[in-house]
């Protein structure tokens, strides 16, 4: 599966989903405020009417009271319009409090959503995708959509209840005045239509420019020891003006589109108003109309181009929700590729693990493993050398279920490895990476990482199985024990602290398979003997991968296969394969 976010939203799903079908599956993200949701609906209602009633009082007491002088009728007159204009206050206040609600309550399920969705999908997911176009999408595009909802949604369908409200009072008032004055109204739902879908292309790509402006921060940051160490800080600022101008011209072309549409409608609403004025004055003249109609008219016709020049702005910003769902989509449509298989036999086998005609190859299509076969038995350890980029890792990875092989199977004690549920996976095979990664908390929360036996023991317990592992002398190498704290990704203690961790880690859960890939490539001899020894105190049963370049490393192992050029085979002794890895080498 390509799981390529780049991919236009009708590449992946083949079709184009409707409007309506994008409000339906954002409603399902708001829980329980809907009912908020509705309730809000109700007083955007009662708004927009208490707002539509005014007009039609003021007109009819210019025509019954203003003119006759009749001012105490225009008193009368005037406290209802002063209540009726508190209470659409009051109704104003309360649709924008709720709808507020609304829009956090769905920005928190979005949010929530897309990230147990980035949670669900394989790595072959986060090699492919940038870290910081990712960022973006729970952050930056999640929060456009709850701008439109919490705030600009209000205006919206408030906007259109006075507007649809405004021309019925125009038509019932007089009809051909009516029609007149709306018939530019009819030419902007034209131009509407034909322009959002450019607007909405041009939001797109300038979101996808922040994505990669995103992207391209965090990764400068996270690798700016190097930059530092090379001194080139020159390198880092050129990549950085690149995608700065490249998300600057995207940004003016998006600003450009968005403000398209208030002109225009601004423009559609001064010739309304001249064409209701002209005819308007036409009618009184010849005894067709009242002063006090045209003025209601003239209110109406504010009350429907006045809208129309907001959604003018709200509906770019509409624009801009939609463009941001788009995105976010491309990931909520996604699926694991790694897909639980049904129960199969389990085969009689004294191997732990056993690799039958694997062949695997990346997204790319380069083949890196052509039809492997090989077996791991129960409790003993395992070599695996080769040249660098001859699939040591990518065989490790495929025995860990990171990756599914394109063809062929693996077996895991008797059972196809796919078949195991993902907890009795993770429970059954350990993996140490050559840098490994630590999380925000104390050593405590790193070491019961993930190991739900232990998920509820406290310290003190914690520190007795430690103690009866032989792990707790390691333990004094930080101060402050199981309570002390780790910066994040682990910034102010040494790799090798790091190491031991892991290492303390993947012991407490006692894996029947652990996987050492370059574990002790950056450190030094005597940590890596202290990871020994930790290695030495897993049960006998457990059966030991260690990938490695360093010869010292791998001289102890019961068998080494050699891994290069698409294939795994059996090395033999040490020597000869020092022997193979330098001919790998002199080949590559």
């Amino acid at each position: 599966m390509n799981y390529n976010l780049n991919l236009k939203k009708e590449q992946q799903s083949g079709a184009k989903v409707s409007t309506t079908k994008i409000f339906s599956q954002l409603l399902t993200l708001m829980g329980e405020e809907r009912k908020n949701l509705w309730i809000a609906m109700i007083f955007i209602f009662i708004n927009a009417g208490l707002n539509l009633v005014g007009p039609y009082l003021m007109g009819h007491a210019v025509d019954q009271f203003v003119v006759t002088k009749q001012y105490d009728g225009v008193l009368y007159y005037s406290l209802i319009l002063f209540g009726i204009f508190v209470l659409a206050m009051v109704s104003g206040y309360t649709q924008t409090q709720l709808m507020g609600k609304v829009g956090q309550r769905m920005l928190f399920n979005l949010r929530n959503s897309v990230f147990n969705k980035l949670q669900e999908l394989p790595i072959d997911f986060f090699n492919q995708n940038k870290a910081g176009d990712l960022i973006s999408r729970v952050n930056s595009d999640t929060d456009k959509i709850n701008q439109f909802f919490s705030q600009s949604l209000v205006q919206f369908i408030s906007s259109i209840f006075t507007m649809v409200g405004a021309g019925i009072f125009l038509l019932s008032i007089n009809l051909k005045l009516g029609l007149a004055a709306l018939l530019p109204a009819l030419i902007l739902w034209f131009f509407t239509r034909s322009i959002s879908p450019w607007v909405k292309r041009r939001n797109s790509v300038n979101m996808k420019s922040t994505g990669s402006l995103s992207a391209e921060i965090q990764e400068s940051l996270n690798n700016f020891k190097v930059i530092v160490a090379f001194n080139r800080r020159d390198y880092f600022r050129k990549r950085f003006e690149e995608v700065n101008v490249e998300n600057y011209k995207n940004a003016v072309k998006a600003g450009i589109a968005n403000n398209t549409f208030a002109p225009v409608y601004g423009f559609s609403a001064s010739i309304g108003q001249m064409v209701v004025l002209a005819f308007g004055i036409f009618l009184i003249t010849t005894g067709q109309f009242t002063v006090g109609l045209l003025i209601s008219f003239l209110a109406y016709i504010a009350q429907f181009y006045n809208p129309l020049r907001q959604i003018a702005s709200l509906w770019a910003n509409f624009q801009v929700a939609l463009a941001g769902w788009d995105r976010i989509s491309q990931i909520l449509v996604m699926e694991n590729n790694l897909k639980v298989v049904g129960k199969t036999s389990q085969e009689e086998s004294c191997c732990l693990l056993s690799f039958r005609n694997v062949s695997f190859s990346y997204h790319t299509g380069n083949e890196i493993l052509r039809e492997v076969n090989f077996d791991l038995e129960r409790g003993k350890t395992y070599a695996f050398v080769g040249p660098t980029g001859g699939g040591k890792t990518t065989t490790a990875s495929l025995m860990a279920r990171l990756y599914d092989p394109t063809s062929g199977k693996i077996l895991f004690d008797g059972l196809d490895i796919r078949s195991m549920e993902p907890d009795q996976r993770t429970a059954s095979i350990g993996f140490i990476l050559q840098e490994p990664f630590l999380f925000s908390g104390t050593i405590r929360d790193n070491i019961l990482y993930g190991n739900s036996e232990y998920s509820n023991i406290s310290n003190d317990d914690l520190s007795k199985v430690l103690s009866e592992s032989g792990l707790d002398g390691l333990l004094e190498r930080f101060d402050g024990g199981l309570t002390a704290e780790i910066k994040s990704s682990g910034d102010g203690i040494s790799l090798g602290q790091k190491q031991l961790i892991a290492f303390i880690r993947v012991v407490l859960r006692k894996p029947k398979l652990l996987i050492l890939d370059e574990a002790t490539a950056n450190i030094d001899t005597v940590t890596e003997q202290l990871l020994s020894e930790i290695l030495n105190k897993l049960p006998e049963c457990t059966t030991r991968i260690i990938i490695a370049h360093r010869l010292n490393t791998i001289e102890n192992a019961d068998e080494i296969f050699f891994v290069n050029a698409g294939s795994v085979t059996k090395a033999g002794s040490l020597h000869d394969a020092v022997n193979l890895l330098l001919h790998g080498k002199r080949e590559n």
